[in-house]
């Protein structure tokens, strides 16, 4: 059976080629309904089909938007990229997702594969100081916004949360409970690396404890992002001598770990222990107790990302564009922290 052409639609409703293009892909030039309506009738008679590798070759384009996320399988940035999906099909947009694994090498993979793919702009949320990555999005001609972390090596706009004042807020909030200090359980780097996240959480906690009298010193904990490592870190931690009263978490997921560490060793929370993790991903609702954390409008960031992408989106102030789009935190309180919310 003969592939059904655009030259064939054309004929069936007695109108131009450009004319069948101008209704595929919603103009340039508008349409009379009457006719729209002929050719949407034979493209539907017909089952045509549109070309959309040559429609992307003719344009240079495609309708697609990359996604370059350190690892889908952390909650928060399985939940961040389903925000992003479903902001760019509001805007006839598909996503192509890549985990880089928290590995240079493979963000930039990524991000040569999708602006080899000609996509329609590309939204990376870094996974470190991406040195590489710089290098490489300027070698193309492309618009890219960061998403979550902005790291000092690439200059483009980016949206974000305000997590020195979330974290602020929480640990201020555990302290407020008469524990004589917070634990901080941060990342696996002894000092983490400007731009990122984790970076303004221990910034927040550090500020809280000062303007409250607190030392932080020997009280910032070294521990991956995800709960598996994290239990396992708590677990050494919480059967020590110097068990502390309260840990905020630098992530929801290392907060899940420490709570089921806590429930192994028999420590009850919040009773002798008070925990807070930061991101509010759903199972925060979920767990026993039921975790304080630190939420942000992920669905409005993600809109504002995909908006960014694909237009300008920036306010000019004064005469320069802004190049930050920041998003304010706000302290989601439950059980874990000895609230009876």
């Amino acid at each position: 059976m003969a592939k059904v052409t655009r030259d064939d639609v054309a004929r069936l409703a007695g109108t131009s080629t450009a004319v069948v293009s101008y209704v595929i892909n919603n103009g340039p030039r508008p349409v009379a309904p009457a006719t729209r309506e002929r050719v949407l009738a034979a493209i539907k008679e017909l089952g045509y089909r549109p070309d959309r590798v040559a429609q992307a070759m003719a344009s240079r384009r495609t309708d697609l938007i990359g996604l370059i996320v350190p690892d889908t399988r952390q909650p928060f940035f399985a939940e961040m990229a389903h925000a992003v999906e479903q902001a760019a099909a509001e805007r006839g947009k598909m996503v192509l997702v890549g985990n880089a694994n928290y590995l240079d090498e493979r963000e930039v993979h990524y991000l040569r594969a999708f602006l080899g793919m000609r996509v329609s702009g590309l939204i990376l949320i870094s996974q470190g100081p991406s040195e590489h990555a710089a290098a490489e999005i300027d070698a193309w001609d492309a618009r890219v916004v960061l998403l979550h972390r902005r790291p000092d090596a690439i200059d483009d706009v980016a949206v974000m949360t305000d997590d020195i004042w979330g974290a602020q807020l929480a640990t201020r909030h555990l302290l407020e409970h008469g524990h004589p200090y917070v634990a901080f359980l941060g990342g696996t780097e002894e000092t983490p690396k400007s731009g990122d996240p984790v970076t303004d959480h221990v910034e927040g906690w550090r500020r809280a404890m000062l303007e409250s009298g607190k030392s932080a010193d020997g009280r910032y904990f070294q521990a991956p992002y995800n709960r598996y490592d994290a239990y396992q870190v708590a677990l050494k931690l919480l059967a020590g001598p110097d068990r502390p009263p309260a840990i905020m978490c630098a992530t929801d997921d290392q907060a899940i770990g420490v709570l089921r560490a806590a429930r192994e060793l028999r420590i009850d929370v919040p009773g002798e222990l008070a925990v807070a993790g930061f991101d509010d991903v759903k199972e925060a609702g979920l767990t026993d107790p039921p975790l304080t954390t630190v939420a942000s409008d992920r669905q409005a960031m993600a809109r504002a990302a995909v908006d960014l992408v694909l237009d300008d989106g920036l306010r000019v102030v004064g005469s320069r564009r802004e190049r930050l789009r920041q998003f304010p935190s706000r302290l989601v309180v439950r059980r874990s922290c000895g609230c009876g919310g």
